[in-house]
């Protein structure tokens, strides 16, 4: 496929782009507490726009509040669990392939933004400041032009607004963007807006859309 030489800008989410998925470690905790595998994502999907998750996202309540409603919603399901004992499993591990192809797309002039669903938490990820400093979030976050996190915002994808905000910060039209999410419910409102939506399965997959898309090669090889 011919590059789009349309394409000015690059969006990325992060959980589950730039660091392996929040959801396999929701997979480990399922196992350690004998619950269904994927019960914390049903959770999550269920009423997804005013539930706990998006809620938190959009902090419209504390760690408290998000213990006790996520502990309601797990126990309406038949699976009671609370909140607090997700939190610690968002964190997940830095894949620099996909920190180098960022670190690419910038260097070859694109624009490059980040909309990330997160909440002001102790165990989410970068906001412990020594986190911050050393974790994913520090090494990848210096390097977009712009950021959006929802629990700043208090908006939160897949609500459209968000991603126009983001077309607004970098100066560019939402037909001339790429965007990369894990999620294909985050990826629909991209596409519905014009923008070239790649969902993120796996970075061998990821990279050659990204490269079909802006024209640039990513070395299989690189590790930063």
């Amino acid at each position: 496929m011919a590059a789009d030489s349309n394409i000015q800008a690059v969006i990325w989410d992060f959980g589950g782009v730039f660091t392996s998925s929040p959801f396999e470690a929701f997979n480990r905790l399922e196992a350690e507490k004998g619950l269904p595998k994927d019960f914390i994502r049903t959770v999550n999907a269920t009423n997804p726009h005013d539930n706990a998750w998006a809620l938190f996202e959009r902090n419209e309540i504390d760690v408290a509040g998000f213990d006790q409603l996520f502990l309601e919603e797990s126990t309406a399901l038949g699976h009671p669990i609370g909140g607090r004992e997700v939190l610690p499993r968002l964190s997940g591990e830095l894949r620099p392939r996909m920190v180098a192809a960022l670190k690419a797309c910038k260097a070859a002039g694109f624009k490059v933004g980040c909309i990330t669903n997160n909440v002001v938490s102790e165990h989410s990820p970068g906001q412990d400041g020594a986190q911050r400093a050393a974790g994913a979030m520090g090494q990848v976050m210096p390097l977009f032009d712009s950021i959006i996190e929802s629990s700043k915002a208090g908006v939160r994808k897949p609500d459209p607004r968000i991603y126009l905000m983001m077309c607004d910060l970098l100066g560019v039209a939402p037909e001339a963007c790429v965007y990369l999410d894990d999620l294909g419910i985050n990826c629909k409102p991209a596409a519905g807006l014009g923008m070239k939506a790649i969902k993120v399965v796996d970075v061998d997959q990821t990279l050659a859309e990204l490269a079909a898309a802006t024209g640039l090669s990513f070395d299989a090889e690189a590790t930063a």
